[in-house]
């Protein structure tokens, strides 16, 4: 079967299920909805913030701060757009009619790709002007050195982190497992290691951790971290890379 085929197949999927809709629209609802809530919070405390959290206050990262439970939403939805048909029993069916296993996963990733990016940039876009509106006089514009470089960053981190659960669900196959495995990855293993002074230096190579740099545009006080925004980003994109190659790998050894 033709790639162009592949592709059109699975768009065909995704739009049809319901679930993989919904859970796109909630990043988009969750991520705009606690950046505009963080934003007027961040205005109203700033009085009362110190010289030197004055100093790394950043206004358009403050209006990402949705980014953290957004992504929860595209976690879920790379999740389902690889596994869903595991859970089915329809990937006996896929691979039947696309027996190029390398083409399969392709189309698939490649369809999830364009609409988790295409909604990831309109997020981030929506975010950043919703949440500036709410800091006022404190707000940052879009003109302003490294802020257009955030927000597109915002889309394509909400993508790759899209892709990276993708990646990750090829290769466990199962919905339960993957999220099983995602969610305390991100929200807990993640979170500990980047708050903890021994662990501080390996958090930091994280892919959440990683890549939000790119959304960054005052760096915190003292930073030491080794790498710059779009280091960050690239950091990302290599733990996307291996679990994508990881899920092609184990694709093409197992039987469906």
């Amino acid at each position: 079967m033709a790639v162009t085929q592949v592709i059109r197949s699975e768009w065909t999927k995704i739009r049809s299920v319901a679930s993989t809709v919904w859970t796109l629209s909630v990043a988009v609802v969750v991520t705009v909805a606690l950046g505009m809530l963080i934003s007027a919070l961040s205005k109203h405390e700033f009085d009362r913030m110190s010289a030197r959290e004055r100093l790394a206050f950043d206004p358009t990262f403050i209006s990402f701060a949705g980014m953290s439970l957004g992504q929860l939403a595209m976690i879920v939805f790379g999740v389902l757009v690889v596994s869903n048909e595991y859970s089915t029993g329809m990937i006996r069916t896929s691979l039947a009619a696309v027996p190029q296993r390398g083409t399969f996963l392709f189309g698939k990733i490649a369809v999830a790709t364009v609409l988790a990016l295409a909604v990831g940039l309109a997020t981030s876009f929506v975010t950043f002007f919703v949440g500036q509106a709410m800091l006022g006089d404190l707000k940052a514009s879009i003109n302003d050195p490294g802020v257009l470089r955030a927000v597109i960053g915002g889309g394509l981190y909400m993508a790759l982190i899209a892709m990276f659960s993708m990646g990750v669900a090829a290769m466990l196959r199962s919905p339960m497992l993957s999220l099983g495995v995602l969610m305390p990855f991100f929200f807990l293993i993640s979170n500990i290691l980047g708050n903890v002074d021994a662990t501080k230096k390996v958090g930091r190579f994280l892919p959440d951790q990683a890549g939000s740099t790119i959304m960054q545009v005052v760096p915190p006080v003292d930073d030491d971290t080794p790498y710059g925004p779009w280091g960050g980003l690239g950091i990302l994109v290599l733990w996307v890379i291996a679990a994508l190659a990881g899920g092609y790998v184990l694709l093409r050894k197992r039987d469906a």
